[in-house]
């Protein structure tokens, strides 16, 4: 990327979609059927969370805005990346994810903690469990692809 005064102008990068459509289409069909069946306030959480930390700006703004639509509230979009502090916004199955996708995401500083697996295992039934690490599983590969190939925020490219 390069800056100016004025704006950011993003270098050309590989457009996976194009270069490997099957290999796109497929990331596509784990995401649909990660989220089948989750709420979708549940799922924009979860989405926004790990885009936090993995520091993804082009799905921080694509899910913050889904978020919206879907009808949340912007004291909750505020409060996500400190839930902890702010657990009153948060029902308790929403923070077992919250630290579920925190732990999944951050998986290299020490795995996924028995305490964090048993408290989001308690929250969820086990097909819903499978479906929130499922979901956790593509927003950080959908992360990384945006990460990889210089996504810019602002720029959703799913319309």
């Amino acid at each position: 990327m390069t800056t100016t005064n004025t704006h950011v102008t993003a270098t050309a990068r590989l457009n996976l979609a194009k270069a490997a459509p099957k290999v796109f289409r497929a990331l596509i069909g784990f995401d649909a059927a990660a989220r089948e069946g989750l709420d979708p306030t549940l799922v924009e959480l979860i989405q926004i969370r790990a885009s936090h930390l993995n520091r993804c700006a082009y799905c921080l703004h694509m899910h913050t805005n889904d978020a919206r639509k879907a009808g949340e509230s912007e004291d909750r979009l505020h409060m996500v990346p400190v839930w902890r502090e702010a657990r009153h916004f948060f029902t308790e199955k929403e923070q077992a994810a919250l630290a579920l996708t925190e732990a999944v995401t951050l998986v290299a500083d020490g795995g996924v903690p028995d305490e964090v697996y048993a408290r989001a295992a308690a929250a969820f039934e086990e097909e819903e469990m499978a479906h929130v690490l499922s979901l956790i599983f593509t927003i950080n590969t959908w992360n990384r692809v945006a990460l990889s190939t210089g996504k810019v925020a602002g720029t959703d490219e799913r319309a």
